[in-house]
């Protein structure tokens, strides 16, 4: 891996230390008048989650996303596309997954090119012509080739155990409390529960913001070149904006909906209407996207009106 994506990885894993420091002494100092023990043990934690964010975030995302890892019989269509596509790029086949949604999207995940998990929604096939499909898998595996798919599911391992975390130590604050220490927290509840609420979303947020919009730029180039269909992602783009703004995000057939952590991994946010992480997008607007695209088209001699 290159000195930059160590460091871009190095960077996250720091902000979940940082923050889970100060939530454990926000705790003990709250409900026990013993900021110390829990600041020590939210290092602990801290070390813990790093190591498991770093070598398990690909299967962790997969789990927040709901997405099944399918075989080729399941989806011969989408299983060709995506082989087609990594053969354009020279990488090994990655395994494919699903995530069941009306919606049309699609995320890469894994470590890095030997290690890739391409997933799309149940719909895509049904929502995107066969030009758009490629298209939109050729803009996941560029995230896999420039390994972009690693700090992103790195980000959202930290941005869901922060909001995870973050939400326990305010239900601590709504049903009585952790500990024994009434009189503080009495004085300071109110106080904790300020801190927790404004420490989960900005905490998320920073996490990812972790991941650029530049990312994303990067991968919209590497697609409409690989395949040479920059028109086919830009109508991809818009299809699937459009359907975002007028569909909510389903989950499985549970009916439970992937986590909002996710989010920055997606071609195009799932939750945009719907959750307060647009405030802070990671993804470019689907017009400046789109103008971006048009421009490439025309450096590699195609005309998109």
């Amino acid at each position: 891996m290159s000195a930059s994506l160590y460091l871009r990885i190095t960077v996250l894993l720091g902000a979940l230390t940082g923050l889970l420091l100060v939530i454990g002494y926000i705790v003990g100092y709250v409900f026990f008048g013993d900021p110390l023990s829990f600041t020590l043990f939210a290092l602990v934690l801290a070390g813990v989650l790093n190591f498991v964010s770093y070598f398990y975030s690909d299967s962790i995302v997969l789990r927040m996303s709901r997405a099944k890892i399918i075989q080729e019989s399941e989806n011969p269509t989408l299983f060709k596309v995506v082989r087609n596509v990594s053969q354009k790029a020279g990488i090994p086949m990655p395994k494919v997954g699903i995530v069941d949604s009306p919606q049309p999207n699609a995320f890469a995940t894994g470590r890095g090119p030997e290690k890739a998990v391409v997933v799309a929604t149940s719909s895509i096939l049904r929502q995107l012509t066969p030009d758009e499909l490629e298209a939109v898998i050729g803009h996941e595996i560029g995230h896999v080739v420039h390994r972009d798919v690693l700090v992103s599911a790195v980000a959202a391992t930290i941005a869901g155990a922060i909001s995870y975390i973050g939400t326990l130590a305010m239900y601590s604050v709504w049903f009585g409390g952790m500990g024994g220490n009434r009189n503080r927290q009495g004085n300071n509840a109110g106080i904790l529960l300020l801190v927790a609420a404004i420490l989960v979303p900005l905490g998320a947020s920073f996490i990812q913001l972790g991941i650029s919009r530049g990312d994303e730029y990067n991968a919209d180039e590497y697609g409409a070149k690989l395949t040479h269909n920059p028109g086919g992602l830009i109508s991809a783009l818009q299809k699937i904006t459009a359907r975002v703004q007028t569909k909510s995000f389903s989950g499985n057939q549970q009916g439970s909906a992937p986590s909002p952590a996710t989010a920055p991994l997606w071609i195009v946010n799932p939750f945009r209407g719907s959750s307060l992480l647009e405030l802070f997008s990671t993804h470019p607007s689907t017009e400046h996207r789109v103008e971006r695209l048009k421009k490439i088209a025309r450096e590699i001699n195609m005309y998109i009106p």
